[in-house]
């Protein structure tokens, strides 16, 4: 007989000595082709093991040259940043922090070095391998293991190529090294990550990237809105500084360090119950970016020796008050405040719009405020009123704020506050005006450094102001 056929996925049973127990051989359950194992015509070694040649063949091979032949594999795990010398292997330990292994200087063809994640935990902590001069897979970077359990076996080959990977386990990623960090909110828009805060708190970067890959991060820092004033101007909105849609690769460049973050509170309101300005909204930082927070706006100001009807600076100005004498015809609007204050390049905000002067002494001869100065725009002027048959005056609008896509959706931050009375807020989260004495002026919306509006009196509060945001994002693959 030249052969045995066994059908249907039938076993060979090999059994013991009583025929209790077997050890069996089947074939799988789908064969694409036919296929014949020819056994070697001598047992092998101890510690041998069965290897196929690819043509069915099989052989016995020492399972001692199956872990990289010439490398001396070092019994004392790497929990820090070395460099690694020629013939060596190493077992790294990341579960304290991210290693830099700096491959040996000056190598020679032939120099062969590994790697290996000890704890499983390069996903969290990477392996950064650094290139010290030499190239690595023909590129002037470093390379960067970032998944769990991987080793690699690098052999120096010439100056062109520098380190070539000969074996690979478990590498899901050896392109150009790009940031990675924690901190906020994290979503993703692409090939790019953006992390939100919306209250304070600490980007920490724990891989700075390289330039073939990136190494800079696009922000948008927009600082807390200010409150209106009382029967006054709206409130100037957060100074809002950023850099995108600069491409992220010429943005502001990062290191692996922890970066405080403030996302400014918005000014509190204006309570009264007498008379006041609108209260500053707080600066909001990242690295080396502070936005102002936004001026308050001016009050009610019976008569000019006072200032009061003077909007407060800020990143955005807050708008000036109304400049009222009940016994007399006044002189003096109530000035905005200056915006971009301090000054940066490009500017931060606009100034507040101004408040008017009493026009008579009838009842309706009020002014109405200034409204807040927004990023995009100035605030408007107030109007003055007409006389004992007319109405009062009108408040300015609030300056536009600016819109921006950093999270991948179009939104618009940093409006002013609308003027008493009956003013709308800025485009970008400004509150409105109060329209009458019985009302309250509105506050500038959460998270987009939005002005508060003005109130109509000095019995009713005015808006507060919105609180900032801070917002980064970078490129982190291809």
């Amino acid at each position: 007989m030249s052969e045995i056929k066994i059908n249907s996925q039938g076993e060979v049973k090999l059994f013991d000595s009583d025929n209790s127990n077997y050890i069996g051989l089947k074939a799988p359950g789908t064969v694409s082709s036919d296929q014949t194992f020819i056994l070697p015509d001598a047992d092998g070694s101890a510690n041998n093991a069965l290897k196929t040649d690819g043509s069915g063949n099989l052989g016995f091979v020492d399972v001692t040259t199956l872990v990289t032949p010439g490398i001396d594999w070092q019994s004392t795990l790497k929990t820090g940043d070395f460099t690694a010398v020629s013939g060596e292997g190493y077992f790294i330990n990341t579960t304290s922090g991210a290693i830099t292994a700096t491959l040996p200087a000056s190598p020679s063809a032939g120099a062969i070095v590994a790697f290996k994640d000890y704890a499983a935990t390069f996903a969290t902590n990477n392996l950064t391998i650094g290139r010290n001069s030499s190239n690595i897979q023909g590129a002037s970077t470093d390379s960067v293991l970032s998944t769990n359990r991987a080793s690699v076996v690098l052999v120096y080959v010439d100056a062109t190529k520098g380190w070539l990977y000969v074996q690979e386990s478990n590498v899901q990623n050896l392109a150009p090294p790009y940031v990675q960090a924690t901190g906020g909110t994290i979503t993703t828009s692409g090939d790019f990550k953006i992390h939100t805060f919306t209250g304070s708190g600490t980007f920490t970067v724990t891989n700075a990237g390289a330039a073939s890959g990136s190494n800079s991060v696009n922000y948008l820092v927009v600082a807390g809105g200010a409150s209106g004033g009382n029967f006054g101007g709206g409130g100037g909105a957060g100074g809002l500084r950023t850099n995108y849609p600069s491409p992220a690769t010429g943005g502001l460049s990062v290191s692996a360090q922890a970066y405080p973050i403030t996302v400014g509170a918005g000014g509190a309101s204006q309570t009264g119950p007498d008379y006041g300005r609108g209260n500053p909204g707080v600066n909001a930082v990242f690295s080396t970016i502070t936005s102002a927070g936004g001026g308050g706006g001016g009050t009610y100001d019976p008569g000019p020796s006072n200032n009061l009807n003077v909007g407060i600076s800020g990143g955005s100005g807050g708008g000036g008050g109304v400049l009222e004498n009940p016994k007399a015809v006044s002189t003096t609007p109530g000035t905005g405040g200056a915006g971009n204050t301090p000054p940066v390049s490009p500017p931060q905000g606009s100034n507040g719009g101004l408040g008017t002067k009493r026009s008579g002494t009838g009842p309706n001869d009020y002014g109405g405020g200034g409204g807040g100065g927004g990023h995009n725009a100035i605030g408007a002027d107030g109007t003055a009123g007409n006389g004992p048959s007319g109405t009062g005056g009108l408040g300015g609008a609030g300056g536009a704020g600016s819109p921006n896509e950093i999270n991948g959706s179009n939104v618009t931050y940093s409006g002013g506050g609308g003027g008493t009375f009956a003013a709308s807020g800025g485009a970008g989260g400004g509150g409105a005006g109060a329209p009458n004495s019985s009302s309250v002026g509105v506050a500038g919306t959460t998270n987009t450094g939005g002005g508060g509006g003005a109130s109509r009196s000095g019995g009713q509060p005015s808006g507060a102001g919105g609180s900032g945001i801070v917002i980064i994002r970078y490129k982190y693959q291809n």
